[in-house]
């Protein structure tokens, strides 16, 4: 997979590092030449290709050849310069995976599809729901957004007294727009098929939208469970 990182900063180039480490094809466009010049002499991230650039013009973008890419991640620190890139990367050059960072949660409600943007992530508001599911046993707990808010990755940690304590996933009947992803098990994580019995204390993340939220919260924590929203 081909991947341009838009922003060379720590969250850009670590992004970077891990993405090569994993077989990928990695850029990372970058406007400060400095920046670029020091990277490049000290080889780091290793195997990542720096491009200097002001990713928010359309012209020095394309230097980073973004017709090829499959993914961009614009992860600068500004938020307006993440929604120019994310707007360029889809509209100029559709690309067909566009991932962007949100940092101020205030701005969060722009990264959509009208910007290009496929998903966003929101680092404050990812910490805060983090920090509410350690302590919220009994809410079903928002992670992150996707495609402009129509699919939510959530999860949920089964209390003693969970309707879903016992049950099978296909016997809970979870509505169609929604599903069980992963369940986390004594620090196992479990890949669920219809036939995985759910138990107390297990963390149930499951994708769904925003209608099946409320079905899903019943189904897994009962009249009594709450929706936490980061």
């Amino acid at each position: 997979m081909r991947v341009v990182i838009a922003g060379g900063g720590n969250v850009g180039t670590f992004i970077a590092d891990d993405l090569v480490k994993a077989g990928h094809d990695v850029s990372i466009v970058e406007i400060d030449a400095e920046r670029v010049q020091a990277a490049q002499q000290l080889g780091e991230p290793a195997g990542v290709t720096w491009v200097e650039a002001d990713a928010c013009e359309l012209s020095e973008l394309a230097r980073a050849d973004l017709s090829r890419a499959d993914v961009v991640a614009a992860v600068t620190g500004d938020d307006e310069d993440n929604l120019v890139i994310s707007l360029l990367a889809k509209q100029e050059f559709a690309v067909p995976r566009v991932v962007a960072r949100v940092n101020n949660p205030k701005n969060e409600w722009m990264f959509n599809e009208m910007w290009g943007v496929d998903v966003s992530v929101s680092t404050p508001h990812l910490l805060t729901a983090l920090v509410e599911e350690a302590v919220s046993v009994g809410s079903l707990v928002r992670l992150l957004s996707f495609e402009g808010g129509r699919a939510r990755l959530s999860e949920a940690t089964l209390h003693d007294e969970s309707p879903a304590d016992g049950k099978d996933i296909e016997e809970l009947g979870f509505p169609r727009d929604s599903t069980v992803v992963a369940i986390i098990r004594d620090d196992h994580v479990i890949v669920p098929r219809g036939d995985t019995v759910l138990r107390s204390g297990d963390e149930v993340l499951v994708l769904t939208s925003p209608e099946a939220e409320e079905e899903v919260v019943r189904i897994l924590l009962g009249a009594g469970g709450s929706l936490t929203q980061a």
